[in-house]
């Protein structure tokens, strides 16, 4: 790796300054916890109690005890394995034995990614079944466990094949024009898993069962109709056989849009609270955020993927990191250039998450507003929102800089005291 290179020292530049904000930011909500987190705020007083502020400081903590070591370990291993020439080997190895554009990125994207899967893997199974365990929240057991991550890996190469063989098409083909024509598949092919994901994804690793008749099923259909969302239906997803963590999510797109409850919300909330949860969802959709965020990340793809074509041709992007440019830039080494600008910028994403959390948190805002407008009233969703956070364990009072920076929805006080 060539130190003096433009883009080596843009990316270790960004690669320090997201390391060390992170521990920074990570350390300061862990003392500030220390110093306020089994303080019972007044808004909470009656809802919560000393015993249930203590198990989530501790669990907190453990998380970031856990955290330190795994992404300090991390950050030194993806610069060893930048520094150490490994990219470049695997790349002109697999290119020397194929000459073949799409096989040699295809292996190229399998074999760079198992030294990292390695590393993970004794983390990932260190916070499933022990940390998560400890704290009563993970159910899995090591047989799905292991289906899980079979299943991850067929539905992941069946997504990334057509994309790969329509990227390594373009680049060939379509010199100029390649950036154009591939963030118009990409955003068809988004739309299209979006249709097929309710059927056919979701299914693979979850059972979803049809709302039973009932109280709850009587209030979700009348302001599904109140408000006019149309969908496939109401369904239950057996969440519980993985984690006690509970949610309530829309998924789909057009016909197939349907609102999925997890068993464990059902468990945990009331009918009218589970009816507010319901209606903060369908004021995401009231008020267009899916469709304003889209109007932003259409042009978003475009804008990056031109500024990508602005780079993958010049040859210091490639030199820098020890790939061998001496016959020009190959056709597949462009794929390279791609990958090799997301190391490089992808680093910087954390500096600028201050922005999308503050638009995501002013859309959290307003789908709240429009819950108790449509319920005539705000308690039933602070009722659930307080026992969402007591049932998930999750901090109620972060520190301001911690909740700018890592937080897409408002902290529970800030959106108690919104709806009060």
């Amino acid at each position: 790796m060539d130190l003096k290179n433009t883009f080596v020292l843009v990316f270790l530049v960004g690669s320090i300054i997201q390391f060390l904000l992170n521990h920074f930011l990570e350390f300061v909500d862990f003392k500030y916890r220390q110093k306020n987190g089994r303080k019972i705020p007044n808004e909470l007083i009656g809802h919560v109690d000393s015993e249930i502020l203590d198990k989530t400081c501790k669990y907190e903590d453990a998380k970031y005890k856990f955290w330190v070591p795994e992404n300090i370990i991390s950050f030194i291993f993806s610069l060893v394995l930048l520094f150490s020439g490994f990219y470049p080997y695997i790349f002109e190895t697999i290119w020397s034995l194929t000459q073949r554009s799409f096989v040699t990125i295809f292996l190229f994207i399998i074999i760079s990614g198992i030294p990292n899967s390695i590393l993970s893997l004794p983390f990932s199974l260190y916070k499933e079944f022990k940390l998560e365990k400890k704290f009563g929240f993970s159910t899995m057991t090591v047989k799905l466990w292991i289906i899980d991550q079979i299943k991850n890996f067929v539905v992941s190469m069946i997504i990334l094949l057509p994309l790969l063989l329509a990227m390594v098409f373009l680049l060939e083909k379509a010199t100029n024009w390649w950036w154009v024509l591939l963030g118009g598949i990409y955003l068809v092919f988004s739309i299209g898993i979006s249709l097929i994901y309710p059927a056919f994804i979701a299914p693979l690793f979850n059972k979803f069962s049809p709302l039973e008749d009932g109280e709850l099923k009587e209030r979700l259909n009348n302001i599904l109709e109140k408000t006019g969302f149309k969908s496939s239906g109401v369904f239950i997803m057996d969440a519980s056989k993985r984690s006690k963590h509970s949610n309530a999510y829309f998924t789909g797109f057009g016909k197939t849009k349907r609102v999925v409850l997890y068993d464990t919300l059902v468990e945990q909330l009331t009918p009218a609270e589970i009816e507010s949860v319901l209606a903060h969802e369908l004021g995401h959709y009231k008020h267009h955020h899916i469709i304003k965020r889209m109007c932003f990340m259409i042009p978003s793809i475009f804008i990056v993927l031109f500024l990508a074509n602005l780079f993958i041709n010049n040859v210091d992007l490639y030199s820098g990191f020890g790939f061998d440019v001496s016959k020009g830039v190959i056709s597949p080494m462009r794929f390279i250039g791609l990958f090799l600008l997301g190391i490089i910028f992808g680093s910087y994403t954390d500096l600028i998450s201050p922005v999308s959390n503050y638009f995501s948190r002013r859309d959290e805002f307003q789908a709240d507003k429009f819950a108790k407008n449509l319920c005539g009233n705000g308690k039933d969703l602070t009722t659930a929102l307080i026992k969402l956070n007591k049932e998930n364990l999750s901090e109620m009072v972060p520190p301001k800089i911690y909740s700018i920076f890592n937080y897409s929805h408002p902290p529970l006080l800030e959106r108690i005291q919104a709806l009060k």
